[in-house]
């Protein structure tokens, strides 16, 4: 039994695409199609019922999977044990928050092309619900992003949280804490609407009895730090980011009576049957970033 079709039906699966499978496996439909149809013949029995444009799994293809699952397994293991030392090229599609980017995000990367010469990175910055969403297609391999991706055989670890603070522009004295009628006197300015950062400042502003203060959102840190820096208003920022940012633009972090909500961080992954080198760099990957939050 050819182990690269078993993959493919283990992807087919989970992902109940074959589509998305293709994607996640860089090959055809049709090719990952007649993978399939080629363990069905084998076997003698169909695995996925084609009756509707429902997916769904014939009783044979769920028994087969578990059987599927295990011969991944034992593969993985004999590659473990047996297998060369010598490094095969390797593909990791990681995906993540604007926030991790300007913190460890490439750090990471450096440390993970320090460990694999040959490693080739495909990297996306997006919105939380972006990448959670990729992440659950098999798009993405990893992603690290403000809420855990829900999905059958995806793997969520919480990371530390990011403590969120206020920053200004440098002329702003930052010994003085901001009161709550200066956050009021002046603009603010956080993340996307609708990401967790704005909807935690939102909720704030509530919880001090302020419902309507204007609140801005932009989607680049970059251009919120622009903003800040002309003085335009104060913005909500993560401490690691914004002490890292302070280093290249005139930008001063504040101490403030309104208390903000930490931004949570998670790491989202899928387990790879038949790429150990792949399991390992996201491992790898994890291990840094626990290290760094």
């Amino acid at each position: 039994m050819n182990l690269r079709f078993v993959e493919a039906f283990v992807w087919v699966a989970r992902l109940q695409s074959i589509s998305r499978t293709a994607e996640k496996l860089f090959l055809t439909q049709s090719a990952v199609s007649c993978r399939i149809a080629a363990l069905e013949e084998e076997l003698g029995v169909p695995l996925i019922d084609r009756r509707d444009r429902v997916f769904r799994l014939t009783n044979a293809g769920n028994r087969f999977l578990d059987y599927a699952e295990r011969f991944l397994a034992l593969q993985l293991d004999l590659k473990r044990e047996l297998g060369t030392p010598e490094q095969l090229p390797l593909s990791l599609r990681v995906g993540g928050i604007e926030t991790v980017l300007h913190t460890w995000l490439i750090p990471l990367m450096e440390s993970l092309k320090g460990e694999y010469p040959k490693i080739e990175f495909e990297l996306n910055v997006e919105m939380t619900h972006v990448l959670n969403e990729q992440v659950r297609r098999g798009g993405l391999d990893l992603v690290f992003s403000a809420s855990p991706a829900i999905g059958q055989g995806i793997a969520n670890e919480a990371l530390a949280p990011m403590e969120m603070v206020f920053v200004g522009p440098s002329n702003v004295d930052e010994t003085l804490p901001l009161s709550i009628a200066a956050l009021l006197d002046t603009e603010l300015l956080t993340f996307q609407r609708g990401s967790q950062p704005h909807v935690a400042l939102l909720e704030s502003l509530g919880n001090a009895g302020i419902s309507d203060k204007r609140v801005h959102t932009i989607s680049s840190i970059s251009a919120l730090v622009k903003l800040v820096e002309s003085g335009f208003g104060l913005a909500t920022l993560p401490r690691a980011a914004a002490e890292e940012l302070r280093s290249r633009h005139h930008i001063t972090l504040l101490a403030s009576e309104l208390p903000l909500q930490p931004l949570p961080l998670y790491a989202n992954y899928w387990s790879n049957p038949g790429s150990p080198e792949l399991d390992e760099a996201i491992a790898r990957a994890l291990a840094f970033a626990k290290a760094k939050a």
